[in-house]
């Protein structure tokens, strides 16, 4: 199954947008009731010491992941495949981000997010990234169901 970014059209985001070469190009999943993406860091992604990931990529990572996860939500609300019929978009009211350890570069982590509640156009989701099993930040992320027009 193709990823929930691959089913969006005309999406330039820099975390998640298809349409945009220089960007991060994430890639999430549902796996069952969990929205999984792993991603590779890049050696240009770092923090001071150049051997941990920078906190604002991470935060990138989550903020993207769990907003792509919210779209799909709302596709899903629809009753609707993703990307199939008028475009749904939704951008972030809140992010917040709590690192927890230092997130080795060298290594691909893993994003895993659920929906913590739905309430019309506003999905809150808790998310939390691993670097080899271990947890070294998590996430919540406000996404906000925007309209058409929005895109204008």
């Amino acid at each position: 199954m193709s990823a929930i970014q691959d089913r969006l059209r005309d999406n330039h985001c820099y975390g998640c947008g298809t349409e945009n070469p220089r960007g991060m190009q994430i890639k999430s999943h549902w796996d069952g009731e969990v929205s999984v993406c792993t991603y590779t860091p890049r050696p240009e992604q770092c923090a001071g010491p150049t051997q941990y990931v920078y906190g604002g990529t991470i935060a990138s990572l989550i903020d993207c992941h769990c907003v792509g996860t919210a779209m799909a939500h709302q596709y899903e609300l629809e009753g609707r495949e993703i990307g199939e019929g008028s475009p749904i978009w939704c951008v972030t009211g809140r992010l917040t981000v709590n690192y927890l350890a230092p997130t080795p570069i060298d290594k691909p982590v893993e994003l895993r997010a659920t929906i913590a509640a739905s309430e019309g156009k506003k999905t809150t989701l808790k998310c939390t990234l691993y670097s080899e099993g271990t947890p070294t930040a998590e996430g919540e992320v406000i996404a906000i169901r925007v309209p058409p027009s929005w895109r204008s």
